[in-house]
């Protein structure tokens, strides 16, 4: 839904644009509608951690797939590479997985991502991780002494939260964190696009910390490095989970606007 503050004339960027200006081939005179349509997808858009087991639609995946492939990059190099698990292949992840992190009865190995891009939190940004984690563990009902509850909800990241499909997006080792910025802008282009279909995904960091065991599985080549996974399909509401809902920050607080 558009923002009611917004009129109809902010909407329509093209009765203040400059002269001269040149609008994308194809784009409607008045564009307040695919505003507004653009702002529900983005304000419905949302982690779900847990789905149905139906699949989504082989045609539907293609196409929402081949439309991501518009997302820009620096010169154009497109450095994304997706390796797309459903079906049988992804039974065979899951479960692979779920064996290195003791779902299986064996212990919790350590971690071994491709790249280091662990992070400390700390100030506000540790307070905005605190708040989304009470969030969950308040709707899943797990407290904070309880280390059995933890174990399992740490597990559930690895059992893709149910979703019939994962994705795992990488790119070539030898790039640096210029180029994870355009894997970024592309994973939000597909979270939005899976949204606009309505699709529910999760992206997880997580998933990028036994990459031997996704490569092994799938076969993704020794050099492309994997960042980061996407579990998606259809919302599953009566995962207690599925409750969860975070807030965000006044805009103020991260954009400095200056005229």
């Amino acid at each position: 839904m558009a923002d009611p503050d917004l009129t109809e004339a902010h909407l329509d960027d093209r009765s203040e644009a400059p002269e001269g200006a040149v609008f994308p081939e194809g784009a409607a005179v008045n564009s307040s509608d695919e505003v507004a349509v653009l702002e529900t997808v983005m304000r419905r858009r949302r982690s779900v951690r847990g789905f149905l087991e139906t699949p989504v639609p082989a045609g539907t995946l293609r196409s929402i797939f081949e439309l991501a492939q518009t997302a820009p990059s620096n010169c154009n190099v497109q450095p994304w590479r997706v390796y797309l698990a459903s079906g049988e292949t992804r039974d065979r992840v899951r479960a692979a997985l779920l064996g290195v992190v003791g779902a299986a009865g064996g212990p919790v190995e350590p971690p071994r991502p491709d790249f280091d891009l662990g992070a400390s939190f700390q100030g506000e940004y540790r307070r905005h991780q605190v708040e989304c984690a009470v969030a969950l563990y308040r709707e899943i009902g797990v407290e904070r002494g309880d280390a059995e509850g933890r174990l399992k909800a740490f597990q559930r990241n690895y059992a893709l939260f149910d979703a019939p499909h994962v994705a795992f997006i990488g790119m070539d080792k030898s790039f640096g964190p210029s180029v994870v910025v355009d894997v970024g802008i592309y994973l939000g282009q597909l979270m939005l696009l899976l949204t606009a279909h309505g699709i529910a995904c999760c992206p997880m960091g997580s998933l990028r910390n036994y990459p031997d065991v996704v490569r092994a599985e799938l076969g993704v080549p020794e050099e492309i490095g994997l960042l980061v996974g996407l579990c998606f399909g259809y919302e599953d509401p009566a995962v207690p989970a599925n409750r969860t809902r975070t807030t965000r920050a006044p805009v103020t607080d991260n954009v400095r606007f200056f005229e």
